[in-house]
């Protein structure tokens, strides 16, 4: 497996041990982590924390060259709002661990000249999968559709 995924995937698991959701993400810049994360809006109280977030969060101020170059794992396919920062820095190319329990913004990503690649690897699906069936309530607050005794 692609270390890079793997490193994705470590962060993934990290957050489901902390009680959180497990998607993980890492920025690379010339073959080096650059920024690490996982989906902490559980953990810290937060509405935008999601994986890839975590990851920009963490990769810190960078000048545009380094995102032009770089490349963004995540376990998950990206949501709107993921995928907005990463049209906003121009990471220029993807790697989704799986789309088959959410389809994030693939086509908009596409569309606007960023290179997506899926995997569907099967550790990424069986995390997932895993988590929405036993935290249903939890998934559907993350991807921000309405649950049964939502007001």
């Amino acid at each position: 497996m692609d270390p890079f995924m793997h490193a994705a995937i470590a962060e993934a698991q990290l957050g489901l041990a902390e009680g959180g959701i497990p998607i993980g993400s890492v920025i690379v810049h010339q073959g080096r982590i650059i920024g690490r994360g996982h989906n902490r809006r559980v953990q810290q109280g937060s509405a935008i924390l999601h994986g890839e977030m975590d990851a920009f969060e963490n990769a810190g101020r960078q000048p545009s060259s380094v995102y032009h170059d770089a490349v963004l794992y995540t376990t998950l396919s990206p949501c709107s709002m993921c995928s907005g920062a990463i049209l906003l820095y121009g990471i220029p190319k993807v790697i989704v661990g799986e789309n088959l329990t959410f389809m994030g913004e693939e086509a908009l990503l596409r569309s606007r000249g960023v290179d997506v690649e899926v995997l569907q690897d099967a550790t990424c699906i069986e995390l997932m999968r895993g988590f929405i069936a036993s935290r249903p309530e939890l998934w559907n607050e993350d991807i921000g559709v309405e649950s049964d005794g939502d007001a």
